[in-house]
């Protein structure tokens, strides 16, 4: 089992590099298109549907991230200095806005209620969770190029090692013992510092405040928003250890072997991906 975990690390991390660095927009575009098609199968598989509603949400959701990207990412990010009022969609901004407030606001209370996937509210609820982090991760990329994009990766990676050690070596009191036992407020705390310490090394070695998309020059400012995308790649984290503990399986499918599915590789991506594009189009209106 260990053997097969390290071999399928192997192969996803060299085949994400290579992605990352030699393949041209439009390819990128779609190989990202592809990972969201993936991801939304596994989706309809937490959803209960049913094979033909599985494929066919995947097809759907490849496709509106694909069509999406080539209408819309010339405008995603301006220049390497975030938004662009005047080139970014209203119906684009309303996608970010809503899935910001979805992980800042809706998650935390979906997680305390514990609701499940149904129908069609699964549906609108997969395309605010897999969409928007997609377009940004494709954007930011194209903008600022693959070694920021590795950078917000490695942000969540960092976050979650952190939270792993601290959590084995403090322990303490459960996060949330009815959803993910092994999560303890010292996992958290964990994050979040290793998070700050991270994303202030970044901001040194880049030198400015350019840094994941944002030109925000204030330091203190953007303390804040590492610290909110640490706690928020551990809320995106808990939401799918809720819909898998829910959908009663262990990982969302076994597409690669040893380490589940898609999502169980994303998980924590996805909302951190969107906060950023939010915090990106706030930025724009307030300090633009």
């Amino acid at each position: 089992m260990l053997r097969t975990r390290i071999i399928t690390a192997v192969a996803l991390l060299a085949g994400l590099l290579a992605a990352l660095f030699f393949l041209p927009p439009l390819l990128w575009a779609t190989f990202c298109a592809l990972i969201c098609a993936l991801a939304a199968w596994e989706w309809g598989g937490l959803a209960g549907w049913g094979r033909k509603a599985r494929v066919g949400y995947g097809i759907a959701l490849g496709c509106l991230c694909l069509v999406g990207c080539l209408r819309f990412v010339p405008g995603l990010f301006h220049g390497s200095s975030g938004f662009s009022q005047q080139a970014l969609p209203g119906a684009l901004s309303l996608l970010f806005l809503f899935a910001g407030l979805f992980w800042l606001l809706i998650v935390p209370f979906w997680l305390w209620r514990k609701w499940p996937l149904r129908n069609w509210s699964a549906a609108l609820t997969g395309v605010i969770v897999l969409v928007p982090p997609m377009l940004i991760f494709i954007g930011l990329r194209l903008a600022q190029g693959p070694l920021m994009l590795l950078a917000v990766c490695a942000l969540v990676w960092v976050a979650d090692i952190a939270a792993y050690f601290s959590g084995r070596t403090f322990g303490g009191k459960k996060l949330a013992p009815g959803i993910s036992p092994g999560k303890t407020w010292a996992g958290v705390i964990g994050a979040v510092v290793g998070v700050l310490v991270y994303g202030n090394v970044i901001l040194f070695t880049w030198g400015s405040g350019k840094i994941f998309g944002f030109e925000i020059q204030n330091i203190l400012l953007l303390q804040f928003i590492f610290i909110g995308l640490g706690a928020v790649s551990i809320i995106g984290d808990l939401f799918e250890s809720l819909l898998k503990r829910q959908a009663g399986v262990k990982d969302s499918s076994n597409l690669l072997p040893g380490h589940g599915g898609i999502l169980d590789r994303v998980d924590s991506l996805t909302s951190t991906l969107a906060l950023i594009g939010f915090m990106n189009l706030v930025s724009l209106f307030l300090f633009s």
